[in-house]
């Protein structure tokens, strides 16, 4: 695999930054300063900083995001996730939560559990509670359940379930872009409150706006299998 992609799936650094230590001369493979770009096997002696490259240990967290943080690990973007967290090792958000919504977004430097977790083709389940701008129907919960034409496709199929007059309980399992909020558009609401509560086995159950708590062993193995 790449060098930048190793140095991911052990969870050291991003892609981005590992391209950064290969300018700044800090990477060796088998004596000779890394490239760019270069494929490189487990086999092969690789050096950071002149020290052995060796796979941290990984981090898996659930942070209940409030209103206003970024789900970016992009440094220069104001109110970012990891800024946020201020935690000590390096760790990147799994997928999205947009800035107006708040709950459950997975935090690790598993680089391969991640693109595990966020592959459409896995129909993983992520719930969400929904509050629109004014009372809704019978026809609206189907008309959500059974998909919407948002961004020049229809989505797919998913369970929803009602609450009260305005607000529901969704359960996706695809991540199109402000999907629950395009649509509740397309369907003439407008998401007032939106809040993920879990990502297929784990749920935001007793953690407060903007706490976070490590995931328990039997919990990463049951991601582990998904």
């Amino acid at each position: 695999m790449r060098i930048n992609k190793l140095l991911s799936n052990f969870g050291i650094c991003s892609r981005k930054d590992g391209n950064r230590f290969i300018e700044e001369k800090r990477i060796v493979v088998n004596g000779e300063l890394c490239s760019k770009g270069q494929w490189v096997e487990l086999e092969d002696e690789i050096f950071l900083d002149g020290k052995p490259l060796k796979e941290k240990e990984k981090i898996y967290i659930a942070l209940n995001k409030p209103v206003g943080i970024v789900c970016t690990a992009a440094k220069d973007v104001k109110s970012n996730i990891i800024e946020f967290m201020d935690y000590k090792e390096y760790i990147f958000p799994v997928g999205r939560l947009d800035k107006e919504s708040q709950g459950l977004i997975i935090m690790t430097n598993d680089g391969e559990l991640a693109n595990k977790i966020l592959e459409s083709k896995n129909f993983h389940e992520k719930e969400y509670i929904v509050t629109v701008d004014r009372p809704f129907d019978d026809d609206f919960l189907k008309n959500m359940g059974k998909g919407v034409e948002i961004l020049g496709a229809k989505t797919r199929p998913c369970i929803v379930k009602k609450i009260n007059e305005d607000t529901f309980n969704i359960v996706l399992t695809q991540g199109i872009n402000k999907q629950i909020r395009r649509m509740a558009k397309t369907c003439g609401y407008t998401v007032k409150r939106l809040e993920r509560i879990r990502i297929i086995n784990i749920k935001i159950n007793g953690l407060d706006i903007g706490q976070w708590r490590h995931l328990t062993k039997a919990e990463i193995n049951e991601l582990e299998k998904c």
